[in-house]
Protein backbone atom coordinates (compact mmCIF):
# COMPACT_ATOMS: atom_id res chain seq x y z
CA UNK A 1 0.00 0.00 0.00
CA UNK A 2 2.74 2.26 0.67
CA UNK A 3 4.15 1.73 -2.77
CA UNK A 4 0.89 2.62 -4.42
CA UNK A 5 0.26 5.99 -4.46
CA UNK A 6 4.21 6.65 -6.04
CA UNK A 7 2.93 3.87 -8.97
CA UNK A 8 -0.31 5.90 -9.59
CA UNK A 9 1.60 8.93 -10.06
CA UNK A 10 4.17 7.18 -12.64
CA UNK A 11 1.17 5.71 -14.36
CA UNK A 12 -0.56 9.09 -14.38
CA UNK A 13 2.56 11.06 -15.50
CA UNK A 14 3.20 8.63 -18.65
CA UNK A 15 -0.61 9.31 -19.98
CA UNK A 16 -0.42 13.16 -18.78
CA UNK A 17 3.00 13.31 -21.21
CA UNK A 18 2.15 11.02 -23.60
CA UNK A 19 -1.55 12.94 -24.42
CA UNK A 20 0.04 15.91 -24.59
CA UNK A 21 2.83 14.89 -27.19
CA UNK A 22 -0.49 13.26 -28.88
CA UNK A 23 -2.04 16.66 -28.99
CA UNK A 24 0.95 19.19 -29.89
CA UNK A 25 1.75 16.51 -32.68
CA UNK A 26 -2.08 17.03 -34.10
CA UNK A 27 -1.40 20.82 -33.80
CA UNK A 28 1.99 20.64 -35.58
CA UNK A 29 0.72 20.15 -39.17
CA UNK A 30 -1.08 23.59 -38.57
CA UNK A 31 1.70 25.25 -37.05
CA UNK A 32 3.76 23.92 -39.78
CA UNK A 33 1.96 25.17 -42.85
CA UNK A 34 1.57 28.25 -41.11
CA UNK A 35 5.14 29.13 -40.34
CA UNK A 36 6.45 27.70 -43.88
CA UNK A 37 3.61 30.35 -45.60
CA UNK A 38 5.18 33.13 -43.19
CA UNK A 39 8.50 32.22 -44.46
CA UNK A 40 7.60 31.61 -48.44
CA UNK A 41 5.98 35.27 -47.45
CA UNK A 42 9.17 36.75 -46.34
CA UNK A 43 11.34 34.84 -49.41
CA UNK A 44 9.45 36.83 -51.93
CA UNK A 45 8.97 40.28 -50.51
CA UNK A 46 12.21 40.69 -48.75
CA UNK A 47 13.24 42.86 -52.45
CA UNK A 48 10.34 44.83 -52.11
CA UNK A 49 11.23 45.71 -48.49
CA UNK A 50 13.00 48.46 -47.49
CA UNK A 51 16.39 47.98 -45.88
CA UNK A 52 17.07 48.87 -41.95
CA UNK A 53 19.14 52.01 -41.70
CA UNK A 54 22.24 50.25 -39.92
CA UNK A 55 23.07 51.75 -36.32
CA UNK A 56 25.36 54.30 -35.88
CA UNK A 57 26.73 53.22 -32.60
CA UNK A 58 25.23 49.62 -32.38
CA UNK A 59 25.71 47.65 -29.38
CA UNK A 60 26.23 43.78 -28.40
CA UNK A 61 23.75 42.93 -26.19
CA UNK A 62 23.64 40.06 -23.79
CA UNK A 63 19.89 38.77 -22.47
CA UNK A 64 19.46 35.79 -19.91
CA UNK A 65 16.71 33.68 -20.34
CA UNK A 66 16.55 32.26 -23.84
CA UNK A 67 13.35 30.01 -22.67
CA UNK A 68 11.21 33.34 -22.25
CA UNK A 69 9.04 35.24 -24.67
CA UNK A 70 10.12 38.35 -22.73
CA UNK A 71 14.04 37.54 -23.73
CA UNK A 72 12.58 37.15 -27.54
CA UNK A 73 10.17 40.22 -27.41
CA UNK A 74 14.08 42.11 -25.81
CA UNK A 75 15.89 40.66 -28.70
CA UNK A 76 13.74 41.71 -31.61
CA UNK A 77 13.07 45.18 -30.17
CA UNK A 78 17.23 45.58 -30.07
CA UNK A 79 17.93 43.67 -33.58
CA UNK A 80 15.04 46.15 -34.95
CA UNK A 81 17.53 49.16 -33.61
CA UNK A 82 20.60 47.89 -34.88
CA UNK A 83 22.20 45.91 -32.30
CA UNK A 84 23.39 42.88 -32.02
CA UNK A 85 20.96 40.58 -29.58
CA UNK A 86 23.25 37.21 -27.86
CA UNK A 87 20.66 35.03 -25.91
CA UNK A 88 21.84 32.67 -22.84
CA UNK A 89 20.14 30.39 -20.44
CA UNK A 90 21.05 27.61 -18.08
CA UNK A 91 21.86 24.24 -19.65
CA UNK A 92 18.57 22.58 -19.11
CA UNK A 93 17.29 24.82 -21.59
CA UNK A 94 19.86 24.29 -24.36
CA UNK A 95 16.34 23.48 -26.76
CA UNK A 96 14.99 26.82 -26.43
CA UNK A 97 12.88 27.63 -29.80
CA UNK A 98 13.75 31.19 -29.28
CA UNK A 99 17.51 30.84 -30.48
CA UNK A 100 16.07 30.76 -34.03
CA UNK A 101 14.90 33.86 -34.21
CA UNK A 102 16.10 35.73 -36.78
CA UNK A 103 16.56 38.67 -34.14
CA UNK A 104 19.43 36.05 -32.15
CA UNK A 105 22.67 36.45 -33.53
CA UNK A 106 23.57 33.80 -30.94
CA UNK A 107 22.61 32.15 -28.07
CA UNK A 108 24.79 29.87 -25.47
CA UNK A 109 24.05 28.30 -21.91
CA UNK A 110 25.62 28.22 -18.33
CA UNK A 111 26.28 25.86 -15.76
CA UNK A 112 22.73 26.23 -13.13
CA UNK A 113 23.91 28.09 -10.59
CA UNK A 114 22.45 26.29 -7.90
CA UNK A 115 24.74 23.65 -8.62
CA UNK A 116 27.79 25.48 -10.01
CA UNK A 117 28.14 29.00 -9.21
CA UNK A 118 31.81 29.22 -9.69
CA UNK A 119 31.25 27.30 -13.33
CA UNK A 120 27.92 29.92 -14.21
CA UNK A 121 30.10 32.89 -13.71
CA UNK A 122 33.16 31.73 -15.34
CA UNK A 123 31.05 30.51 -18.19
CA UNK A 124 29.41 33.84 -18.37
CA UNK A 125 32.11 35.98 -18.26
CA UNK A 126 33.80 33.64 -20.97
CA UNK A 127 30.68 34.67 -23.52
CA UNK A 128 30.83 37.97 -22.78
CA UNK A 129 34.59 38.46 -23.92
CA UNK A 130 34.00 36.24 -27.03
CA UNK A 131 31.18 38.15 -28.42
CA UNK A 132 32.81 41.67 -26.75
CA UNK A 133 29.30 42.12 -24.81
CA UNK A 134 28.65 45.68 -23.96
CA UNK A 135 24.98 46.05 -22.41
CA UNK A 136 23.91 42.95 -19.90
CA UNK A 137 19.84 42.19 -19.24
CA UNK A 138 18.80 39.51 -16.71
CA UNK A 139 15.53 38.52 -17.33
CA UNK A 140 15.28 35.07 -15.72
CA UNK A 141 14.85 34.50 -12.35
CA UNK A 142 18.57 32.49 -12.19
CA UNK A 143 20.40 35.50 -13.61
CA UNK A 144 19.27 37.77 -11.58
CA UNK A 145 19.64 36.90 -7.82
CA UNK A 146 23.24 35.14 -8.02
CA UNK A 147 26.01 36.74 -7.12
CA UNK A 148 30.00 36.36 -6.60
CA UNK A 149 31.65 36.02 -2.85
CA UNK A 150 31.83 39.71 -2.55
CA UNK A 151 28.02 40.65 -3.58
CA UNK A 152 29.28 41.58 -6.84
CA UNK A 153 27.15 40.42 -10.43
CA UNK A 154 28.58 38.20 -12.61
CA UNK A 155 29.68 40.29 -14.98
CA UNK A 156 30.97 43.12 -13.46
CA UNK A 157 33.49 44.80 -14.62
CA UNK A 158 32.62 43.48 -18.12
CA UNK A 159 30.05 45.20 -19.31
CA UNK A 160 27.06 47.65 -18.38
CA UNK A 161 24.78 45.77 -16.49
CA UNK A 162 20.85 46.84 -16.38
CA UNK A 163 19.98 45.56 -12.70
CA UNK A 164 20.20 46.11 -9.47
CA UNK A 165 22.84 45.73 -6.70
CA UNK A 166 22.36 42.52 -4.74
CA UNK A 167 21.50 44.27 -1.71
CA UNK A 168 18.36 46.42 -3.60
CA UNK A 169 17.77 43.01 -5.94
CA UNK A 170 17.51 40.90 -2.48
CA UNK A 171 15.28 43.67 -0.75
CA UNK A 172 13.22 43.36 -3.79
CA UNK A 173 12.22 40.11 -4.13
CA UNK A 174 11.68 40.32 0.02
CA UNK A 175 8.27 40.35 -0.02
CA UNK A 176 8.10 41.68 3.46
CA UNK A 177 11.31 43.99 2.84
CA UNK A 178 9.49 45.22 0.00
CA UNK A 179 6.56 46.22 1.80
CA UNK A 180 8.87 48.42 4.47
CA UNK A 181 10.53 50.02 2.38
CA UNK A 182 8.15 51.27 -0.21
CA UNK A 183 6.01 52.28 3.19
CA UNK A 184 8.65 54.06 4.36
CA UNK A 185 8.18 56.15 1.00
CA UNK A 186 5.14 57.21 1.76
CA UNK A 187 3.34 54.60 -0.48
CA UNK A 188 0.41 52.85 0.45
CA UNK A 189 1.02 48.70 1.41
CA UNK A 190 -1.41 46.18 3.02
CA UNK A 191 -0.46 44.96 6.61
CA UNK A 192 2.38 42.82 5.72
CA UNK A 193 3.65 40.16 9.25
CA UNK A 194 7.04 38.16 8.29
CA UNK A 195 6.52 34.38 9.40
CA UNK A 196 9.20 32.17 10.27
CA UNK A 197 6.78 29.51 12.36
CA UNK A 198 3.52 28.09 11.78
CA UNK A 199 2.57 29.53 15.76
CA UNK A 200 2.96 33.00 14.38
CA UNK A 201 0.27 32.79 12.56
CA UNK A 202 -2.53 30.12 14.56
CA UNK A 203 -1.48 32.49 17.91
CA UNK A 204 -2.62 35.67 15.45
CA UNK A 205 -5.61 37.64 16.88
CA UNK A 206 -7.60 37.71 13.32
CA UNK A 207 -10.59 39.15 15.52
CA UNK A 208 -8.81 42.32 15.71
CA UNK A 209 -8.60 42.71 11.58
CA UNK A 210 -11.06 44.14 9.00
CA UNK A 211 -9.91 41.70 6.23
CA UNK A 212 -8.66 38.54 6.10
CA UNK A 213 -5.17 37.49 4.97
CA UNK A 214 -2.97 35.05 2.55
CA UNK A 215 0.18 33.89 2.96
CA UNK A 216 3.06 33.84 0.52
CA UNK A 217 6.20 32.17 0.25
CA UNK A 218 9.42 34.89 0.56
CA UNK A 219 11.73 32.78 -1.64
CA UNK A 220 10.09 32.10 -4.98
CA UNK A 221 7.42 29.39 -5.40
CA UNK A 222 6.12 28.54 -8.48
CA UNK A 223 3.27 26.09 -7.40
CA UNK A 224 2.35 27.34 -3.91
CA UNK A 225 2.15 31.40 -5.88
CA UNK A 226 -1.33 30.44 -7.03
CA UNK A 227 -2.79 29.54 -3.44
CA UNK A 228 -4.58 32.23 -2.44
CA UNK A 229 -6.36 30.43 0.98
CA UNK A 230 -7.58 33.19 2.69
CA UNK A 231 -6.98 33.06 6.78
CA UNK A 232 -8.53 32.87 9.10
CA UNK A 233 -10.36 29.66 7.25
CA UNK A 234 -14.12 28.66 8.21
CA UNK A 235 -12.41 26.45 11.89
CA UNK A 236 -9.68 26.78 13.59
CA UNK A 237 -8.75 23.10 12.83
CA UNK A 238 -8.52 23.79 8.81
CA UNK A 239 -6.70 26.84 9.74
CA UNK A 240 -4.25 24.70 11.56
CA UNK A 241 -4.12 22.10 8.84
CA UNK A 242 -3.27 24.32 6.14
CA UNK A 243 -0.95 26.58 8.03
CA UNK A 244 0.86 23.52 9.29
CA UNK A 245 1.43 21.99 5.17
CA UNK A 246 3.37 24.73 4.46
CA UNK A 247 7.36 24.64 5.07
CA UNK A 248 7.62 27.52 7.01
CA UNK A 249 10.97 28.03 8.32
CA UNK A 250 13.28 30.44 9.68
CA UNK A 251 15.36 29.39 6.02
CA UNK A 252 11.89 29.50 4.24
CA UNK A 253 9.97 32.72 5.68
CA UNK A 254 6.35 33.65 4.48
CA UNK A 255 4.61 36.72 4.65
CA UNK A 256 1.06 36.84 5.83
CA UNK A 257 -0.58 39.94 4.22
CA UNK A 258 -3.56 41.88 4.19
CA UNK A 259 -6.37 40.60 1.27
CA UNK A 260 -7.59 43.68 0.12
CA UNK A 261 -10.64 43.68 -2.39
CA UNK A 262 -10.69 45.40 -4.93
CA UNK A 263 -8.65 45.03 -9.32
CA UNK A 264 -5.87 43.30 -9.29
CA UNK A 265 -3.32 45.26 -11.86
CA UNK A 266 0.11 44.41 -13.06
CA UNK A 267 3.06 46.70 -14.02
CA UNK A 268 6.84 46.81 -15.75
CA UNK A 269 8.91 49.50 -15.47
CA UNK A 270 12.39 49.87 -17.18
CA UNK A 271 14.50 52.42 -14.72
CA UNK A 272 17.63 54.22 -14.90
CA UNK A 273 19.19 56.14 -12.22
CA UNK A 274 15.51 56.53 -10.59
CA UNK A 275 14.38 57.68 -14.03
CA UNK A 276 11.45 55.62 -14.99
CA UNK A 277 12.03 54.86 -18.61
CA UNK A 278 9.59 52.79 -20.29
CA UNK A 279 6.46 51.50 -18.15
CA UNK A 280 2.91 49.53 -18.72
CA UNK A 281 0.12 48.59 -16.75
CA UNK A 282 -2.07 45.50 -17.17
CA UNK A 283 -5.38 43.98 -15.31
CA UNK A 284 -3.89 40.87 -13.97
CA UNK A 285 -4.93 37.54 -12.21
CA UNK A 286 -2.67 34.71 -10.67
CA UNK A 287 -1.85 32.93 -13.74
CA UNK A 288 -1.30 36.03 -16.05
CA UNK A 289 -0.79 35.24 -19.50
CA UNK A 290 -3.24 37.60 -21.35
CA UNK A 291 -1.97 41.58 -21.64
CA UNK A 292 -3.30 44.60 -22.63
CA UNK A 293 -2.54 47.79 -21.48
CA UNK A 294 -4.29 50.09 -19.37
CA UNK A 295 -4.14 53.68 -18.07
CA UNK A 296 -3.95 54.46 -14.50
CA UNK A 297 -2.29 57.35 -13.73
CA UNK A 298 -2.90 56.69 -9.65
CA UNK A 299 -0.68 53.16 -10.38
CA UNK A 300 1.74 55.10 -12.97
CA UNK A 301 2.35 57.73 -10.08
CA UNK A 302 2.75 54.53 -7.56
CA UNK A 303 5.54 53.19 -9.51
CA UNK A 304 7.19 56.45 -10.67
CA UNK A 305 7.74 57.64 -7.00
CA UNK A 306 8.82 54.12 -6.12
CA UNK A 307 11.27 53.98 -8.88
CA UNK A 308 12.61 58.02 -7.86
CA UNK A 309 13.03 57.33 -3.95
CA UNK A 310 15.02 54.03 -5.03
CA UNK A 311 17.28 55.89 -7.62
CA UNK A 312 18.87 52.56 -9.02
CA UNK A 313 18.89 51.30 -12.71
CA UNK A 314 17.04 48.09 -13.53
CA UNK A 315 13.88 46.56 -13.97
CA UNK A 316 10.52 46.55 -11.56
CA UNK A 317 7.51 44.48 -12.06
CA UNK A 318 4.69 45.53 -9.56
CA UNK A 319 1.30 43.65 -8.63
CA UNK A 320 -1.15 46.12 -7.26
CA UNK A 321 -4.39 46.25 -5.68
CA UNK A 322 -6.49 49.03 -6.32
CA UNK A 323 -9.04 49.11 -3.71
CA UNK A 324 -12.97 50.04 -4.01
CA UNK A 325 -12.28 53.24 -2.88
CA UNK A 326 -9.67 54.18 -5.20
CA UNK A 327 -6.41 53.53 -2.97
CA UNK A 328 -3.31 51.39 -4.79
CA UNK A 329 -1.56 48.84 -2.57
CA UNK A 330 1.42 47.60 -4.10
CA UNK A 331 1.60 43.57 -2.99
CA UNK A 332 4.92 43.03 -4.38
CA UNK A 333 7.97 43.91 -6.53
CA UNK A 334 10.21 41.37 -8.40
CA UNK A 335 13.18 43.07 -9.81
CA UNK A 336 13.13 41.71 -13.12
CA UNK A 337 11.43 41.85 -16.69
CA UNK A 338 7.81 41.19 -16.51
CA UNK A 339 6.60 39.72 -19.74
CA UNK A 340 3.87 42.49 -20.24
CA UNK A 341 6.89 44.02 -22.25
CA UNK A 342 5.42 42.00 -25.06
CA UNK A 343 3.09 44.78 -25.64
CA UNK A 344 6.29 46.47 -26.69
CA UNK A 345 6.11 44.44 -30.10
CA UNK A 346 6.01 47.34 -32.38
CA UNK A 347 7.75 50.24 -30.12
CA UNK A 348 10.60 51.71 -31.97
CA UNK A 349 11.91 53.00 -28.70
CA UNK A 350 12.39 50.15 -26.57
CA UNK A 351 16.23 49.69 -26.96
CA UNK A 352 16.80 53.37 -26.34
CA UNK A 353 14.65 52.91 -23.03
CA UNK A 354 17.38 51.06 -22.11
CA UNK A 355 20.38 52.37 -23.31
CA UNK A 356 19.34 55.75 -23.68
CA UNK A 357 20.69 58.31 -20.91
CA UNK A 358 19.19 61.61 -21.86
CA UNK A 359 16.09 61.96 -20.01
CA UNK A 360 12.85 61.53 -21.30
CA UNK A 361 9.79 63.74 -21.04
CA UNK A 362 7.98 60.89 -20.05
CA UNK A 363 8.31 56.84 -19.77
CA UNK A 364 7.28 55.14 -23.36
CA UNK A 365 4.22 53.30 -23.39
CA UNK A 366 2.55 50.91 -25.27
CA UNK A 367 1.72 52.36 -28.78
CA UNK A 368 -2.09 53.31 -29.16
CA UNK A 369 -2.40 50.98 -32.06
CA UNK A 370 -0.39 47.87 -30.07
CA UNK A 371 -2.89 44.91 -29.73
CA UNK A 372 -3.23 43.01 -26.32
CA UNK A 373 -1.25 39.67 -26.70
CA UNK A 374 -1.78 36.20 -25.71
CA UNK A 375 -0.22 32.90 -26.16
CA UNK A 376 -1.96 30.74 -28.73
CA UNK A 377 -1.65 27.99 -27.52
CA UNK A 378 -2.21 28.87 -23.70
CA UNK A 379 -5.50 30.18 -25.39
CA UNK A 380 -6.62 26.86 -26.89
CA UNK A 381 -5.64 25.24 -24.17
CA UNK A 382 -8.60 27.19 -22.34
CA UNK A 383 -11.16 25.86 -24.36
CA UNK A 384 -11.73 22.75 -22.47
CA UNK A 385 -12.97 25.42 -19.41
CA UNK A 386 -16.17 26.89 -22.30
CA UNK A 387 -19.34 25.69 -21.16
CA UNK A 388 -21.38 28.13 -23.02
CA UNK A 389 -21.87 30.21 -26.27
CA UNK A 390 -21.15 33.30 -24.50
CA UNK A 391 -17.96 31.76 -23.33
CA UNK A 392 -17.08 30.76 -26.92
CA UNK A 393 -17.69 34.32 -28.64
CA UNK A 394 -15.73 36.47 -25.97
CA UNK A 395 -12.81 33.87 -26.55
CA UNK A 396 -13.08 34.14 -30.34
CA UNK A 397 -13.19 38.17 -29.54
CA UNK A 398 -9.83 37.81 -27.41
CA UNK A 399 -8.52 35.81 -30.06
CA UNK A 400 -9.44 38.25 -33.19
CA UNK A 401 -8.68 41.73 -31.46
CA UNK A 402 -5.46 40.41 -29.57
CA UNK A 403 -1.51 39.13 -31.03
CA UNK A 404 0.22 36.03 -30.31
CA UNK A 405 2.76 37.07 -28.46
CA UNK A 406 5.35 34.75 -29.85
CA UNK A 407 4.40 34.70 -33.36
CA UNK A 408 5.77 37.61 -35.86
CA UNK A 409 5.02 37.31 -39.84
CA UNK A 410 8.72 38.45 -40.29
CA UNK A 411 10.33 36.60 -37.57
CA UNK A 412 7.99 32.90 -37.85
CA UNK A 413 10.25 30.30 -36.31
CA UNK A 414 10.54 30.75 -32.49
CA UNK A 415 7.01 30.15 -33.20
CA UNK A 416 7.12 26.88 -34.94
CA UNK A 417 10.25 25.90 -32.58
CA UNK A 418 8.81 26.68 -29.10
CA UNK A 419 5.39 24.67 -29.51
CA UNK A 420 7.15 21.70 -31.24
CA UNK A 421 10.96 21.37 -30.47
CA UNK A 422 11.32 22.80 -26.84
CA UNK A 423 8.12 21.94 -25.06
CA UNK A 424 8.04 18.40 -26.84
CA UNK A 425 11.74 18.12 -25.60
CA UNK A 426 10.81 18.84 -21.99
CA UNK A 427 7.87 16.33 -22.31
CA UNK A 428 9.90 14.08 -23.37
CA UNK A 429 12.71 14.28 -20.58
CA UNK A 430 9.80 14.47 -18.19
CA UNK A 431 8.32 11.11 -19.51
CA UNK A 432 11.81 9.78 -19.25
CA UNK A 433 11.49 10.92 -15.25
CA UNK A 434 8.17 9.57 -15.30
CA UNK A 435 8.06 12.84 -13.67
CA UNK A 436 4.20 14.59 -13.98
CA UNK A 437 4.15 18.38 -13.98
CA UNK A 438 0.75 20.96 -13.09
CA UNK A 439 0.86 23.17 -15.99
CA UNK A 440 2.75 24.27 -19.39
CA UNK A 441 3.32 27.45 -19.19
CA UNK A 442 4.23 28.31 -22.97
CA UNK A 443 4.74 32.33 -21.77
CA UNK A 444 7.97 31.04 -19.69
CA UNK A 445 9.18 28.03 -21.98
CA UNK A 446 8.78 25.65 -19.14
CA UNK A 447 6.23 22.48 -17.29
CA UNK A 448 6.00 23.78 -13.91
CA UNK A 449 6.25 20.74 -11.50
Amino acid sequence: MVQLQPIKARIFAVFQNLGTLALLAIAFPFNCTVVLAALLWNFFTQPLKKQVVSNQNPKNILIAGTRMTKSLQLARSFHAAGHRAILVDIDKYWLSGNQFSNAVAGSYTVPDPHKDLEGYIEALRAIAKKENIDFFIPVAIFAVIYYDSNGKAPLSGCCEIFHFDADVTQMLDDKFAFAEIARSFGLSVPKSFKITAPEQVLNFDFSQEKNKYILKSIPYDSVRRLNLTKLPCDTPDVTAAFVNSLPISEEKPWIMQEFIPGKEYCTHSTVRDGESRMYCCCESSAFQVNYENVDKPEIMQWATHFAKELGQTGQLSFDFIQAVDGTVYAIECNPRTHSAITMFYNHPGVADAYLGKEPLAEPLQPLGDSKPTYWLYHELWRLNEIRSLKQLQTWVKNILRGKDAIFEVNDPLPFLMVHHWQIPLLLLENLRRLKGWIRIDFNIGELIE
